[in-house]
């Protein structure tokens, strides 16, 4: 058996782990959980860690579960929040566990017949028949308040200034997710829980319910929450979170994220969020460091990543869409962009509105006066004449140029360019 602690430990992925956790998993293939509340319906590169420490669970021949909060994402984790979070239907809970499954998927596989196939399970399974007074005399009698109390994630809550304080709801998450651990350990054999540092409190109170309600013995392990190398929180950008979910952030968008990281982050990141070996890793970082300025660990790392979310395709269409902007794309390139993408590499810059009656326009008449990508016609047609201006990232090299419909990009746009560095759209209306 691959050792799994080890794997993670080089990996830098290792905050708090229960001692003997380690030896147990030697001893031969075992089960672990990680939860994820299903507060949208897509995860974010936030629970990308969770995930690649199941994916290497996995990886090593054990057996991961993915446990999606359908009962504790009613009520919500108070864990790192400063507020109480809005609750969800079970409509809205269905739907985003439905789009939770199928991103996971690329991570770990469910559908093959090994014997340590990820499965994903719902809470609200064996929560939503429980009724309120069987669960607090079965369940509630054996974990004591002054327990509860005595948890970070609780106390940080409490000690904030918050007119609101903690509702009861709130306060019961821990014990809930405690109790999912005791399910999973007794109905589908769960011996570990994994997940973030913040969670090292309700995943330990887990281990304590097991213990004291049957006596036995089940560990944990957490990973240290990321932070970029400047302090600020991973993950975020001016736009908001990065999802998973091409439809919320584009695989562009998503690609550029990993390629613009900083160095120091690109040498952790390469660790955490790949499968690449430790030999790897290392060679790359020694060549990176070399010449930091190819940016080679930034590549391999965006490549990585991007391929494990989205694919081979999506990845070479934004690998392609990445040299728009610096590199010598084609006319042909740039019409294989889909619009998402397309707005999303041109994104900031200046736009003009055309109407389509006014086409086909001379191409002087096009850049000085139906818009102002010139400010004049002079100085259009001198840097026409210097070979400096390009329709659709074609040359243009005659003044008798038109542009008509047939320049038009998906039905809307055209892309003029001045000199190597300025562009802009001009929306056909």
């Amino acid at each position: 058996m691959k050792n799994f602690v080890e794997e993670l430990r080089w990996r830098g992925m290792i905050q708090d782990i229960m001692p003997g956790t380690e030896e147990k998993l030697m001893e031969g293939p075992q089960a672990a959980y990680v939860g994820i509340d299903p507060t949208a319906d897509s995860l974010h590169i936030g629970h990308l860690v969770s995930v690649m420490i199941l994916k290497h669970f996995q990886s090593c021949g054990h057996k991961p579960f993915a446990l999606v909060g359908g009962a504790t994402g009613m009520v919500g984790d108070p864990s790192m929040k400063s507020a109480e979070r809005n609750l969800l239907d079970e409509e809205t809970l269905a739907h985003n566990i439905a789009g939770i499954k199928a991103q996971l998927g690329r991570f770990l596989d469910f559908d093959s017949n090994a014997p340590n196939k990820a499965e994903l399970v719902n809470n609200y399974d064996w929560m939503k028949d429980y009724s309120f007074i069987n669960f607090i005399r079965d369940i509630g009698k054996h974990i004591t308040v002054n327990y509860m109390m005595a948890k970070d994630s609780v106390k940080k809550r409490l000690s904030r200034d918050s007119s609101e304080g903690m509702s009861f709801t709130e306060f019961s998450y821990q014990l809930m997710q405690g109790y999912d651990f005791y399910w999973l350990w007794k109905n589908r054999g769960c011996i570990l829980q994994l997940g973030g540092s913040d969670q090292w409190g309700n995943i330990t109170t887990g281990t304590e319910l097991i213990r004291r309600m049957d006596g036995g013995e089940a560990y944990a392990l957490t990973c240290p929450l990321i932070k970029k190398s400047d302090g600020t929180k991973f993950g975020k950008t001016e736009k908001g979170n990065i999802w998973l979910d091409p439809e919320r952030t584009s695989p562009y968008e998503f690609y550029q994220f990993w390629l613009n990281v900083a160095d120091d982050d690109a040498e952790r990141y390469i660790r955490i969020f790949t499968m690449l070996s430790r030999e790897e890793v290392e060679s790359l970082i020694a060549e990176h460091r070399e010449d930091p300025g190819q940016r080679k660990l930034q590549k391999v790392l965006a490549r990585e990543v991007t391929l494990m979310c989205h694919g081979e395709k999506e990845y070479e269409n934004a690998l392609e869409a990445s040299k728009m902007l610096f590199g010598n794309s084609t006319s042909e390139a740039l019409r294989k962009l889909d619009e998402k993408t397309f707005l999303a590499v041109f994104s900031g810059v200046p736009t003009f509105n055309v109407p389509k009656e006014d086409l086909p326009c001379n191409i002087l008449d096009f850049l000085a006066v139906k818009t102002a990508v010139f400010p004049s016609k002079g100085e259009a047609r001198k840097m026409l004449q210097g070979g400096g201006v390009s329709i659709n990232k074609d040359k243009v090299t005659g003044l008798e140029r038109e542009i008509s419909t047939d320049d038009i990009i998906d039905g809307k746009y055209i892309l003029a360019q001045k000199g190597k560095k300025n562009y802009f759209i001009i929306n056909v209306i």
